[in-house]
Order: C-alpha cells, then structure tokens, then sequence
C-alpha cells in the first residue's frame, strides 16, 4: 500500500502565493518521478510540474515563472510553490508519484482558489 497525503491549498486573492506539499508513506522502494496535475472545471487534467528521482524537472508554459517543484528525496515528499497566482489556476491540484515496478499512484486532490 502507498498512501499519499497533501496539503496546502486554500483561498488566495491574485498575486497571492500558496505552497503544495505531497507526502508519500508506505511500500514505497524507489520512487521514479513525483508531479501535480491539476483539474479546473470545463477543462482536461493537466500536468503542471514533474520532478525526477535524479532532479530533473517539468514545468507546463501556463505557469513557467511562476511555480517551481522541488522535491526531498528522504521525505519521499514533493512541494510545489506557487507565486503570482492568477485567477486561471483556480482548480483542484493532485498529486502524482510514479513507484518503480508498482505504477502510479494519486493523491486526493487540494483546491487551489484565486479569487478576490
């Protein structure tokens, strides 16, 4: 079992900047890559941002600037600051670990609201 706690979402007015955190626990062996998609309504999931075992990482054109992931090898835990949030990144953001020899694995998913 892999379980996968997140948090940090929550309400923030534009320009405002929040912190995702993603926590992995369990029958965890190696990890291959940990990432945030997000799902606004009326629109298809997105990747937002990736990052690899070795530190490689993906961020979408959408939020380049903005947003950058970072990850903590030893927790098994992915962060995800986001600044200058826009009204458009409004949506429910999940977490994504990729588990050599197990698949992938989702988080519950936190709402990220920019609103004023």
């Amino acid at each position: 079992q892999v379980q996968l706690v997140e948090s940090g979402g929550g309400l923030v007015q534009p320009g405002g900047s929040l912190r995702l955190s993603c926590a992995a626990s369990g029958s965890i062996f190696s990890i291959q890559a940990m990432g945030w998609y997000r799902l606004a309504p009326g629109k298809q999931r997105e990747l937002v941002a990736a990052i690899t075992s070795g530190g490689r990482t993906y961020i979408t054109d959408a939020v380049k600037g903005r947003f950058t992931i970072s990850g903590d090898n030893a927790k098994n835990t992915v962060y995800l600051q986001m600044n200058s949030l826009k009204p458009e990144d409004t949506a429910v953001y999940y977490c994504n670990v990729e588990i050599i020899g197990k698949g992938a694995y989702w988080g519950q998913g936190t709402q990220v609201t920019v609103s004023s």
